[in-house]
């Protein structure tokens, strides 16, 4: 007797989404509920983050809760079940490498790495992920790892990450406060004025006719817009007088975007390879000639700060690049 083909299986289902309950570590103490559930809902717009915490579907501790309310180590969060849209959970699925960088010091508390050029801090703007989504996919097993401060795409050295919530928290105050000290080698075009060593000229963002952000500088009170521009101020000192070029020391003594860069440009003395407010020409010359420098020369070398936990002074410090320290030799006198 011919054998009747069997019917075809029926597709499995897809498994609802099930309620979390998570119980709050020390990483994740004293944060925000809404802060909280954003890292732990990867993904999920924030609207309805907020939608779910209003409706009542977040618990803490079994009762209802806000966006403001504060965890506490060993609370219970109850986290309801959300499925993501289908483009959202496309771009969740998207490859991250695993990737570890160089670390200059590493505790209980935090690392410090050496940042290459041309890797994003983060993903965002264009950029599918950066150092922080790499190195938490190399540390599966790290419960929190989070930026304490950045540094552009551009620039190398030294970026410190968070390993628990209390250490980000200490040490982004210390930065709001101006309580580090941050030192920058910075490669500038043309021999750089002994005299010049302080830099007070306030700086002004906004967006161009590209879209893209940019800041500039406001010296002139008569600036219509002289009130948005906020004061920021650079020490530099000068390392090293080379041929075309000199090589400075930038203290920074507040943290505004682009400061470095914009302040030295202004002064009439861009950065080497500056693709943003550098000297197009020199810095092309520069890439094709014999030298093949391609990046820009501006690298987060020193950072001193107080530790979070032992509350003693550290100073740690990133060697320049191999292709920086070439460059140097390449331009020596």
């Amino acid at each position: 007797m011919p054998v009747s083909p069997k019917p075809p299986a029926s597709p499995t289902p897809a498994v609802a989404p099930a309620v979390r309950r998570v119980i709050v570590d020390e990483g994740s103490a004293g944060q925000r509920l809404d802060n909280f559930l954003l890292r732990e809902l990867k993904g999920v717009p924030k609207t309805h983050v907020y939608r779910v915490i209003r409706a009542g579907e977040v618990r803490v501790n079994k009762g209802r809760a806000h966006a403001d309310t504060r965890l506490e180590l060993g609370d219970e969060v109850r986290i309801p079940p959300v499925r993501l849209p289908e483009r959202v959970e496309a771009a969740a699925r998207e490859f991250v490498p695993a990737r570890e960088f160089p670390v200059l010091f590493e505790d209980d508390h935090l690392i410090a790495i050496n940042k290459p050029a041309g890797v994003a801090v983060h993903g965002g703007s264009g950029v599918s992920f950066g150092v922080i989504e790499q190195l938490r996919q190399a540390r599966p097993e790290a419960k929190f790892l989070e930026l304490v401060h950045r540094l552009d795409k551009e620039t190398s050295g030294l970026l410190l990450i968070a390993k628990k919530r209390s250490a980000l928290v200490a040490l982004q105050e210390q930065f709001r406060e101006r309580e580090t000290g941050k030192t920058y080698a910075a490669l500038v075009w043309g021999d750089w004025a002994e005299n010049k060593k302080v830099i007070d000229v306030a700086l002004l963002k906004f967006t161009g006719s590209d879209g893209e952000r940019w800041v500039r500088a406001v010296e002139n009170s008569h600036d219509p817009q002289a009130d948005q521009a906020k004061r920021s101020i650079s020490l530099v000192k000068v390392l090293k007088r080379l041929k075309g070029a000199s090589l400075l020391d930038v203290t920074i003594k507040t943290g505004r975007t682009h400061q470095i860069r914009v302040h030295l440009a202004h002064a009439g003395h861009s950065i080497v390879g500056d693709p943003k407010y550098g000297d197009f020409e020199a810095n092309r010359a520069m890439a094709r000639g014999a030298h093949r420098f391609e990046r820009m020369f501006l690298h987060a070398k020193r950072l001193r700060f107080v530790h979070p936990s032992t509350e003693l002074e550290l100073e740690l410090q990133a060697p320049l690049p191999p292709e920086c320290e070439k460059l140097l030799q390449d331009l020596s006198p």
